[in-house]
């Protein structure tokens, strides 16, 4: 396929999911940036659904900082036991509760680079951060565009560093702010990991998937 007709079946692959949904969205529940951040560090590993429902009742009493580092650890994992790795996780979010407050006033930064140096937040936790608060055109790579980027071709890779520049390269700029939103949706409800299902696949036309479900 020469670059100019995988360009124009990429358009045509994000026009669709732009017409369908113009303004996709994260599932994780949050009110603001601290409680983003939050949530994207007690995702991984675990549900989005899994997620909001142990968060529901934790950012009514701990939506800063101050207010988690004064929650405390231990009252922390009581909100979050049903979360995979929950004792890992809370101890990172405390630790970058405090370096919120000691290093950034309380605020959470706006840079990829101060954004992973605290604990728990990798590239991924970042990217999605910058994406949903900041409107930066930072693509979060997790299983699901990993599976969808290679199946259909949009994005090949080995790996979710590969799959990242490969989106960043392949995507035209207009579907860049919301690309990962579309292709995690896409993974998460259609093309599914076991059984995906293709015959209600909006691209099911323009996807190179060999072993297309009937």
């Amino acid at each position: 396929m020469t670059k100019q007709l995988q360009y124009q079946k990429i358009h045509a692959i994000f026009s669709r999911f732009r017409n369908k949904q113009p303004h996709p969205k994260g599932e994780l529940e949050h009110t603001n940036v601290f409680t983003l951040i939050v949530a994207v560090v007690l995702s991984a590993q675990s549900t989005d659904a899994g997620v909001n429902k142990a968060t529901k009742k934790l950012f009514q009493v701990a939506d800063t900082p101050q207010k988690m580092l004064k929650l405390g650890e231990t009252k922390l994992i009581d909100h979050i036991k049903t979360i995979g790795l929950f004792r890992n996780k809370a101890q990172n979010v405390i630790k970058l509760s405090k370096i919120l407050i000691e290093k950034y006033n309380g605020e959470v930064p706006s840079s990829r680079a101060a954004l992973q140096s605290l604990p728990g937040v990798g590239r991924k936790t970042a990217n999605v951060v910058l994406n949903m608060w900041w409107g930066h055109p930072a693509q979060a790579v997790d299983t699901h565009i990993f599976r969808l980027g290679n199946r259909t071709g949009i994005a090949l890779g080995k790996n979710v560093d590969a799959v990242e520049r490969a989106i960043e390269d392949n995507i035209p700029a207009e579907f860049q702010q919301h690309a990962h939103h579309w292709m995690i949706l896409h993974g998460r409800y259609v093309c599914i990991a076991r059984k995906p299902k293709c015959p209600s696949c909006i691209i099911h036309d323009l996807c190179q998937f060999a072993e297309k479900t009937q």
